[in-house]
């Protein structure tokens, strides 16, 4: 049994949906999700829970695998605001990453796979979740912009195996939620876990490939980059967006997901990217900036 963990809210479940998909094609042994949400809406009106008619998706998509596979939605949003009440939830970086930061509060297994939205699985994600981490806290790769630009093992969280039973024993996410509630930071949930661990077992980089997918990588994980030609820029392609991911990343590896994926929006499109939604937010939000 592999479980995995990912965290967001209904306007990114086709991330979620993607990535699962992408799982599934390498994995077909009993698998459980942890969906953990939030409704943030004070914040930004789009900062949904994910809904139980989208789990109810997820979990039937999994089941269509493996019989024994199933999803678990959890809603984080009392313990949320009563734990997690700093001075983070409106940066650069969505206050969903910092859920991960309440593995103490939620009822998991030992053992857990956090994956942000937007990964997608290259090979069968249990080379990854059956590393032995049972002397260390939590597993990450380094972070390809972080290890220059802050400190040499300064990692990327996006894709962490947590041993939680040790890392609850050693008080990580007690000691995590401290800091994020006292202290800013450009990447709060990353910067924490950096500052508060006592133990990790930093990964290959195939694990959380933050750049060209290779004939051996994982993980791919479409996070920030940064391009020096024809113009030093930074760049945020996600998965979802398939002209980008061809004609800006020059990446086709996934087309055989993306076909899958816009087979299930025929029937599936308001569920998945919750479309009405968006355009309901979107007329929201241009009626404030008009008023």
């Amino acid at each position: 049994m592999v479980n995995i963990m990912f965290s967001g809210n209904k306007s990114i479940f086709k991330g979620i949906v993607l990535a699962t998909l992408s799982i599934l094609k390498h994995y077909k042994n009993p698998l459980t999700i942890y969906l953990t949400t939030l409704d943030y809406t004070e914040i930004k009106p789009n900062f949904c829970c994910i809904t139980p008619e989208q789990a109810d998706f997820l979990d039937n998509l999994v089941k269509q695998t493996n019989a024994q596979s199933q999803v678990k939605l959890i809603d984080t949003t009392i313990m949320f605001k009563q734990l997690l009440y700093g001075k983070n939830h409106n940066n650069d970086y969505s206050p969903y990453t910092l859920i991960r930061l309440l593995i103490d509060k939620i009822d998991l297994p030992d053992k857990i796979l956090y994956l942000d939205a937007d990964i997608m699985a290259c090979d069968d994600i249990s080379l990854l979740y059956d590393i032995d981490i049972s002397e260390y806290e939590f597993a990450s790769a380094l972070d390809y912009m972080g290890k220059f630009w802050i400190a040499k093992d300064y990692f990327n969280a996006g894709v962490t195996l947590f041993n939680c039973k040790l890392a609850i024993k050693n008080d990580l996410f007690e000691k995590c939620r401290y800091l994020v509630n006292t202290k800013w930071f450009k990447m709060p949930d990353q910067s924490a876990l950096y500052r508060s661990k006592n133990s990790m077992l930093i990964l290959d980089g195939r694990f959380n490939e933050q750049r060209m997918p290779k004939q051996n990588t994982v993980v791919k994980h479409f996070n920030k980059g940064i391009k020096w030609l024809p113009f030093f820029h930074i760049y945020n392609v996600k998965q979802w967006q398939f002209d980008k991911v061809h004609n800006k990343l020059k990446i086709f590896c996934f087309d055989d997901i993306f076909e899958q994926y816009t087979e299930l929006l025929k029937d599936h499109k308001q569920l998945i990217e919750n479309w009405t939604d968006n355009k309901l937010a979107l007329l929201f939000i241009f009626y404030i900036d008009c008023t």
